[in-house]
């Protein structure tokens, strides 16, 4: 099969050779539309990005305790089918302006792009989105009621996230225009490492302050009390399915055929593998860390991972494994804030990493493809760390005083799963005890 001309928005043409029989040394040429294969593309990015959901999950479910499984799983779930029809309805429109009501002839063709281009592009960036609610899930874990956070996963992911994303990934508010005005260049997100895990990681951090410490979390005296995960295998099961589904998340980030870049999986590979070795040397062989450390390399490569050396990509992850490891026992040891799963220095802290980092190991003085600058990687960073850490604290603090966030202590100390879902993680078993 040979090629006969370079890939391109309009058609691909395919020469199919039949070998030396004479009979069929002519060939058959073929004219494909690049449309269609753009749109299979996306579409298996967003079932990759769409299972790691599942990683979202299992990740939590291994990391509460045993009482709190069922309402883990039930929470992740429940949340992306919110925030499907709060960024169908509402969120895509603010980030992108476009919106569905219309007939499907002419859906099939927004923006000038044949075969539902726009519709499962929609479909990726709705599994972006709804990583939100999920990164925040595991912060808040083990206490929350379901409803009132259902509330807030709605507002984030209708308006919060998306104004953001808009003003980065679309341009709005000539904010991308401002940064390249005055700093040099706009600021570079190639797939989310600001835009949504630093955005994800500092929106929990108010939802986690808002809620308060688990019962028990913390003595009279201050004193850190271990709260054991329940299932160590579900916990690596998670961060497995996670690191599989982030070569979608990455790679397919380019949104076409025509852009997708080997640079973005070897970037992904190197800076998840520096991520987990640091953090198996900086957490001393913790299994939890090993498995987050990982997802750490993984957040920080992000942002840069289409333009920064593979070298660059592996520091970037050993930084951030490294520097999990450590923002994790700060936050939980240091400043007393009950953040489950660590989200906020995994997904916040590792995210506002990749976003600078990529100014850094992007340039060509370090062997990167160039096009940003330090200053305006800052800046973007630490606007989209700003718009987070203010509308966390500000959304979960209206709901806490409006309805409460918080499980009764009877029902936290029965757990979620019976307390809510009325089911335990293996009710037969439990039939069989009493």
């Amino acid at each position: 099969m040979v090629c006969t001309e370079p890939l391109g928005k309009s058609a691909v043409y395919l020469l199919i050779s039949k070998g030396n029989n004479s009979h069929y040394n002519q060939g058959v040429e073929f004219k494909m539309n690049t449309a269609g294969f753009d749109v299979f593309f996306l579409t298996m990015g967003a079932a990759m990005v769409l299972a790691m959901h599942a990683g979202f999950a299992f990740l939590e479910a291994g990391t509460v305790r045993k009482k709190n499984q069922v309402n883990a799983l039930v929470r992740v779930i429940t949340d992306f089918g919110l925030s499907t029809v709060a960024y169908f309805f509402i969120g895509f429109a603010v980030a992108y302006g476009i919106n569905f009501f219309a007939p499907v002839s002419q859906l099939n063709s927004i923006g000038g792009i044949s075969n539902g281009y726009e519709m499962v592009h929609f479909f990726f960036l709705l599994t972006f989105a709804a990583a939100i609610p999920a990164i925040i899930s595991g912060g808040i874990t083990e206490r929350v009621r379901f409803w009132p956070n259902a509330m807030a996963t709605v507002v984030l992911v209708a308006l919060i996230y998306p104004f953001y994303e808009g003003m980065i990934w679309n341009g709005n508010f000539g904010y991308q225009a401002w940064l390249e005005a005055n700093f040099g260049a706009a600021f570079h997100d190639f797939a989310g490492s600001v835009v949504v895990h630093a955005m994800g990681g500092c929106l929990a951090l108010g939802a986690v302050v808002m809620l308060g410490a688990r019962k028990g979390r913390y003595g009279r005296d201050g004193r850190v009390q271990a709260i054991l995960p329940s299932n160590i295998p579900f916990l690596a099961l998670g961060s497995w399915i996670l690191c599989v589904g982030w070569f979608g998340f990455n790679v397919m980030s380019a949104g076409n055929v025509e852009g997708v870049s080997g640079l973005v999986a070897i970037n992904s590979l190197l800076a998840m593998v520096g991520g987990l070795l640091a953090a198996l040397v900086a957490g001393k062989n913790d299994p939890g860390f090993v498995h987050n450390g990982a997802l750490a390399g993984l957040v920080a490569i992000c942002a840069g991972s289409d333009i920064v050396h593979p070298i660059g990509a592996l520091v970037i992850g050993v930084v951030a494994g490294a520097g999990f490891v450590m923002g994790f026992e700060f936050i939980q040891n240091k400043l007393k804030v009950d953040d489950v799963l660590g989200v906020v220095p995994l997904h916040g802290g590792a995210g506002a990493w990749g976003g600078v980092a990529a100014g850094v190991f992007g340039s060509t003085a370090l062997g990167g493809a160039g096009g940003v600058t330090f200053m305006a990687q800052l800046v973007g960073t630490l606007t989209g760390v700003a718009i987070a850490l203010a509308a966390g604290f500000v959304v979960y603090g209206v709901i806490k005083k409006v309805v409460g966030i918080r499980l009764s202590e009877e029902d936290e100390y029965m757990g979620a799963d019976l307390a809510i879902h009325n089911i335990s993680a293996n009710p037969e078993q439990d039939m069989v005890n009493h």
